[in-house]
């Protein structure tokens, strides 16, 4: 099969990086969590005490950051200076940070000039916020996948207590209400629904409906192609 790409957009909590690990498995091709890279990007200034919303320090930190990421059987590994993060990114902190790095311009270019050098040299599935506007938009595939709040933050706690963290659920389902705010609203590629993506609202789906709700999409769309 010919090389192609999906691109998964939608908001925080919306099931994004679970279906698109599985989808990946299913096809066989690359799993990148560009979400994770913005994540990294907001450890790296974490830990050197650069604060998040200094957009000149954030962007002149990037000179020292040093990412890598490595696929396995799990979807993907990240690394930030050879040092594996991909447990320490997870976090409701450095997602919020994550946020709040992404909005800006510099950022952001690095970023998709990473993603896209990665869709060059293989098959992917991407999701994020921008992949299916700006970051691969030729893209086969171009999924948007939401769910409601309250079903989203229900999502959240579960993923963080599941990892034996403490999460309270009115506050988490701030923290995403906010999320999507500051997404939807930046100046650069704000999170949006590309005019050619189908629109899937995983309310009350089962991961596993929704892994094939992608994959009949997927099959449709690439043969078309």
């Amino acid at each position: 099969m010919k090389r192609f790409a999906i691109a998964v957009d939608g908001p925080a909590g919306s099931g994004k990086s679970t279906v698109a690990k599985m989808v990946a498995r299913k096809l066989g091709i690359i799993y990148v969590d560009t979400g994770a890279m913005y994540r990294t990007v907001a450890l790296h200034c974490t830990q050197e005490n650069i604060p998040l919303e200094e957009e000149a320090a954030v962007v002149a930190a990037l000179d020292g950051l040093n990412m890598r990421i490595q696929p396995d059987t799990e979807g993907q590994r990240i690394f930030l200076n050879e040092e594996d993060v991909t447990a320490k990114i997870r976090t409701a902190e450095i997602g919020k940070g994550a946020s709040v790095v992404a909005a800006y311009q510099k950022v952001r270019e690095r970023m998709v000039e990473l993603q896209q050098e990665m869709a060059r040299e293989q098959s992917v599935i991407m999701d994020g916020r921008d992949i299916g506007t700006v970051v691969l938009p030729h893209a086969e595939v171009k999924i948007y996948l939401d769910a409601g709040v309250e079903e989203r933050a229900r999502r959240r706690v579960g993923e963080l207590e599941a990892k034996g963290e403490t999460a309270d659920f009115e506050e988490i389902k701030k923290m995403i209400i906010q999320r999507d705010y500051n997404d939807m609203h930046r100046e650069h590629s704000p999170l949006k629904k590309a005019e050619d993506a189908i629109s899937l609202d995983s309310t009350g789906m089962s991961i596993e409906e929704v892994l094939q709700a992608i994959l009949d999409i997927t099959a449709e769309r690439v043969k078309e192609k």
